[in-house]
Parts: C-alpha cells; structure tokens; sequence
C-alpha cells in the first residue's frame, strides 16, 4: 500500500465505519444512514480514530482511563432564615493504574500493542519511557501515534495486512 494523505488515511476510516453501521442496522437504506465524523486534531478524536479502526478490523483495542477519580465532600446547608448554600469541596484521588501507562492497549493479531497519543508538541514524561521500556522487554509493541496518517502507514507497515 502506498503512501496515503492523512485525508485518505481518515477517508478509508469513514468507509470501514459506514460497512460497520450497514452490518448492524441490515434494514436501514445507507443513504438513511449519518457519516461517521472523525478528527485527529486533538487527543480525545485521534484516540476515538484509532480504537475504531482497529476494531472495525476485527481485533480488540481499548481506552485506558488513568486519571483516577473524583470524590465529592460537599453538602448543601440551609441556615436558620431558609438561605441555602453549598460547603466542603470535592479532591481527586489517584487512580490504581500502572503510573505512565498508554491511552490505548490494543490486541492485534494475537500482539500486545500499547499506544501513546501526543498531540502537537505533547512529549512522553519520565513514566511513560519506563512504561514504554517495560511493555517492550515483555515482547509487547509500544507506539506513539501523533496523527492518524501516522498509525495508519504504522499499522500497515508492522502487520503487513
């Protein structure tokens, strides 16, 4: 396959998504049917691209939340002239997740694949390398995409599908 644009890259995304909405809804004219929208200019939208590029091709990808989560303290108190008012504050506990593990852990034809997304000048922090480092001595395959054309060639390169 040779090489693509990044709007043939997401071109080809967009088609696999239409196959995949005509195969769940049989009884629905494509025409009736929205386009899928795809983005890979931030974060959010290129890990949406490659989770369900992956998946339209029959293998499993998932995102991986490591932020962990937000515990609320606050209660609303009414005082004794019936004004209300909201006290205490709310904190974010850390996760239990490896620390600098990737946005994306992936199983592509039976390979472990991890995958980083860095947006513009975004860079892999100390944990992240060592995560990185880790996933690759265990025979894991470790990627950071920056763009969808990027994972695209990637992909094609390394499976050779």
């Amino acid at each position: 396959m040779g090489v693509l644009t990044d709007k043939c890259a997401i071109q080809h995304l967009k088609k696999l998504a239409m196959e995949n909405k005509q195969l769940k809804y049989p009884n629905v004219p494509p025409e009736w049917l929205a386009p899928a929208i795809y983005k890979d200019k931030t974060a959010n939208g290129l890990t949406k691209c490659i989770i369900d590029f992956l998946t339209f091709n029959g293998w499993q990808a998932e995102r991986i939340n490591s932020t962990g989560r937000q515990i609320d303290r606050r209660q609303t108190v009414t005082d004794v002239l019936g004004h209300s008012r909201i006290i205490g504050s709310h904190e974010w506990i850390k996760g239990s997740g490896v620390k600098g593990t990737a946005d994306i852990s992936a199983t592509v034809a039976g390979r472990s694949i991890k995958i980083e997304v860095k947006i513009g000048a975004d860079k892999q922090s100390e944990a992240q390398c060592k995560y990185q480092s880790i996933v690759e001595r265990a025979g894991g395959i470790y990627f950071i995409a920056k763009d969808f054309q990027g994972f695209y060639s990637w992909y094609f390169k390394t499976f050779q599908l």
